[in-house]
């Protein structure tokens, strides 16, 4: 209780400091859809971004200096997903590390026989359940200047953070009713089988590829879906766009 309170007030004394011009110059040209706001929504999505700038440790890796618009474009688009609901603001988010472009991440690797091996993988981004999210400043441009490919590794990458608020990474976020559970398991359930059969019989799709991988990458990605390519997939997957909408203020 006590930590609430005092937490309660370093976040009022953060919500009172003006949001700088200079931010919002950097906001546009970084994230496009912060304009596309009510002003309501753009009053609430500068403060969640004054609260993660506050809350979360940037660290720069691989010699990249972190500065405000690397910060301010990645707290952008992270706020995004939290708009409109009581949120702790990624509560097991720590550190946000950036590095230059892909990076490197050793994993075991069970091969035939039982023998283990150790082998390096390329990422773009990764969210940890340890209190850590690694994201690729290279890659994080490069989606920004393709918004119509629909893929944003920040958008991804903070969608595992939610859907590992609940200690699952199962593909189901917080939800606030076992009403709302079972219907966000039935649709999303039911889209996730049907991307697994389009990927594995060879047919084109809206939504990544890389979303047939389990259910936790589909909601990653589907995130992505909803909010950059948010008409073709109320066309074309009406159910998953409504229990993404009833989830997600923003976008859409």
């Amino acid at each position: 209780m006590v930590f609430g309170f005092f937490n309660k007030r370093r976040r009022r004394k953060v919500l009172e400091e003006p949001f700088a011009p200079a931010w919002r110059q950097v906001i546009a040209g970084r994230c496009f859809l912060h304009a596309c706001l009510d002003e309501t929504q753009r009053h609430q999505h500068e403060d969640l971004i004054k609260l993660i700038l506050a809350e979360k440790t940037f660290e720069g890796c691989g010699g990249l200096e972190i500065d405000d618009e690397i910060q301010l474009t990645v707290a952008a688009w992270a706020s995004l997903l939290l708009l409109g609901r009581e949120t702790d603001i990624y509560p097991r988010l720590d550190s946000i590390l950036i590095y230059p472009t892909s990076f490197g991440v050793a994993s075991e690797v069970m091969q035939e026989g039982g023998f283990v091996t150790e082998e390096e993988t390329e990422l773009l981004g990764e969210s940890s359940y340890v209190g850590a999210l690694a994201l690729s400043w290279e890659d994080i441009l490069e989606d920004l200047g393709h918004p119509e490919d629909g893929l944003n590794v920040i958008l991804h990458e903070f969608a595992h953070q939610l859907d590992d608020e609940t200690g699952e990474g199962n593909g189901t976020p917080h939800l606030d009713s076992p009403r709302e559970i079972a219907g966000w398991n039935e649709v999303m359930g039911r889209e996730y089988e049907r991307h697994c059969q389009a990927v594995y019989t060879g047919r084109r799709t809206l939504i990544d590829e890389y979303g047939a991988e389990n259910p936790a990458e589909f909601f990653a990605v589907v995130t992505e879906a909803y909010f950059l390519r948010p008409d073709q997939l109320r066309r074309k997957h009406p159910e998953l766009y409504g229990v993404l909408a009833g989830y997600f203020v923003a976008g859409g």
